[in-house]
């Protein structure tokens, strides 16, 4: 009776449109107070959640990725990525993909990642001649693969939503295989949908020019590098990076690029700390939320009722991907990672797929999510910059969620995308 009044009210507070961290936490109360337990325990969960170490990282990486979003990182990103592969059919789409690929490995947000590369490609491309649908499509399902990367504070979340079992740095080195194999299907997609369309192709600015345009973007595009190569040496531990990031990060901007002014200081920091303020609340209302799951067998129940559809593995992992999307069409990525990773993650587990692996799963899932009404995060962003419906965006596509979900399954279903770098670079067991 417990479980269902625990799952009841969590979806009906969704019905009813109240906040998924409001959601999450006042389902938790109404099961504690049915139950009979101490309202302390309330607040003891709470603050055992968010008092852990590792999660200085989420606030670090954050404001990390705000300072590239108001530092003008974007510009020279942008132009290297028009000089890479502008020339090829549908060549500012290309461009696209690639630029939302680098600035979401420096800036570890894909509503960043949109939110910046947006402003900059949709206008450029509807100016070229680009139909909105397609310039909107192809950056909010770019931007994605900054969940992925060595900056991204949603890793964090889910090293400590997993318990234990999984080490940052192993999954910092995981995400950037998944990461290259989602920006070469999403070339794919943009390329056959732009000869579809019959897009033109750009002109190739030579070789002189790719070089002076990488050499801008370069001081940037290092932080991918600083942060991976601090931790593999062990000049610094995964949550030390954060800060590190930060630090090369104010340099970069203020000094080095000289793009930074004192507002957009001020606005980088105050945006990172109401993102930090949302993502710490659920962390805290997720703990409540994961002690009852945990009271009540939860992963044990639904391992059972899986188990009884099938016991391939295979169809195991397909259960697991299709519930997480449903949930990530509703749910906000960071509460998805939270609630679900400790009922799906021991499942997963027993059936053959390692920790980290799983990490990638949920990751790309979550991200997908972000790209899906009601609650899709970059695609409304997308949608507000290119000043187009999310009905219309809708209609056409089907071709970036199919690169979107053939990514997932090389990552679901091929374990060496996930675990080979973790494995080379670190000496990786699992």
């Amino acid at each position: 009776m417990e479980l269902i009044i625990l799952g009841a009210t969590f979806f009906g507070f969704l019905v009813l449109g109240v906040p998924v961290a409001f959601a999450i936490g006042l389902s938790a109360i109404c099961t504690i107070l049915y139950e009979g337990l101490p309202v302390a325990v309330i607040f003891q969960q709470m603050m055992s959640g968010m008092n852990i170490f590792s999660f200085l990282a989420i606030p670090f990486f954050v404001f990390s990725g705000e300072l590239m979003l108001h530092g003008g990182v974007a510009d020279k990103i942008v132009q290297l990525a028009k000089n890479l592969v502008g020339h090829i059919r549908g060549g500012l789409g290309m461009s696209n993909v690639v630029a939302c690929t680098l600035f979401g490995g420096v800036s570890g947000s894909p509503v960043a990642d949109v939110s910046a590369m947006g402003a900059v490609m949709i206008p450029m491309m509807k100016k070229e001649g680009f139909d909105t649908d397609y310039a909107v499509n192809v950056t909010t399902h770019a931007s994605l693969v900054g969940a992925l990367m060595p900056t991204s504070h949603n890793m964090i979340i889910y090293a400590l939503a997993a318990g234990g079992k999984v080490s940052i740095g192993a999954l910092i080195a995981a995400g950037l295989l998944p990461a290259l194999v989602l920006m070469v299907c999403m070339l794919v997609a943009a390329y056959a949908v732009a000869v579809k369309r019959g897009y033109p192709a750009g002109k190739f600015p030579g070789w002189a020019e790719v070089f002076r345009s990488f050499a801008a973007a370069l001081p940037g595009l290092l932080i991918v590098g600083i942060i991976l190569s601090g931790i593999l040496s062990g000049v610094f531990t995964a949550t030390e990076s954060a800060a590190v990031a930060v630090t090369y990060t104010i340099v970069l901007t203020f000094f080095i690029y000289r793009t930074m002014t004192l507002p957009n200081f001020l606005r980088a920091a105050s945006k990172a700390v109401k993102t930090t303020g949302v993502v710490l609340l659920l962390i805290g209302v997720s703990t409540m939320f994961q002690y009852l799951m945990g009271l009540y067998e939860v992963a044990d129940f639904a391992g059972d009722l899986m188990s009884k559809v099938s016991s391939q593995p295979w169809m195991i992992f397909l259960l697991i991907n299709v519930i997480l999307f449903v949930l990530g069409t509703f749910m906000d990525m960071a509460a998805t990672i939270l609630i679900c990773t400790p009922i799906f993650l021991p499942i997963a587990m027993k059936a053959g797929m390692d920790p980290v692996q799983f990490g990638m799963l949920m990751l790309i899932n979550c991200a997908l999510g972000l790209n899906t009404p009601p609650v899709g995060t970059t695609q409304f962003v997308g949608c507000a910059i290119g000043g187009i419906s999310v009905g219309a965006v809708m209609r056409t596509i089907l071709p970036f969620y199919a690169a979107l979900i053939a990514a997932l399954m090389f990552v679901t279903y091929v374990p060496a995308f996930s675990l080979w770098l973790p494995r080379l670079l670190m000496g990786y067991k699992g």
